[in-house]
């Protein structure tokens, strides 16, 4: 039951970006790096105007949204994720995944 509760906490997450910042929304035909800054850039945005207003209009529509398309007790239980603690097995995978990347990324750069 977490594990849904944690993968509609993420895919609001996505969705409400997506709202706000209107170059998330179609497919990114920008380099790596640069969309990885994108992303980023929106992410740290969004956290500001929620630290600066008391009210966030796209937010609200959204929450507005979902309340009306799910009729499961997911958001009627109150009972939202909001964070997530690592455990010691997905960290490691975590950390195996990105030295596997790395490794890959320096091999073709060094050719």
């Amino acid at each position: 039951m977490k594990h849904t509760h944690a993968r509609n906490v993420i895919e609001r997450t996505f969705g409400l970006l997506k709202m706000r910042w209107g170059i998330l929304r179609s497919p990114s035909w920008y380099p790596i790096k640069s969309a990885n800054k994108i992303i980023t850039a929106c992410c740290l945005l969004h956290n500001y105007i929620r630290n600066e207003m008391l009210v966030d209009p796209p937010e609200l529509e959204l929450d507005e949204y979902l309340y009306n398309q799910h009729t499961d007790d997911l958001y009627t239980d109150n009972e939202f994720v909001d964070s997530l603690d690592a455990t010691p097995e997905w960290t490691a995978k975590r950390d195996e995944m990105a030295l596997t990347m790395f490794n890959e990324w320096r091999n073709v750069a060094v050719v």
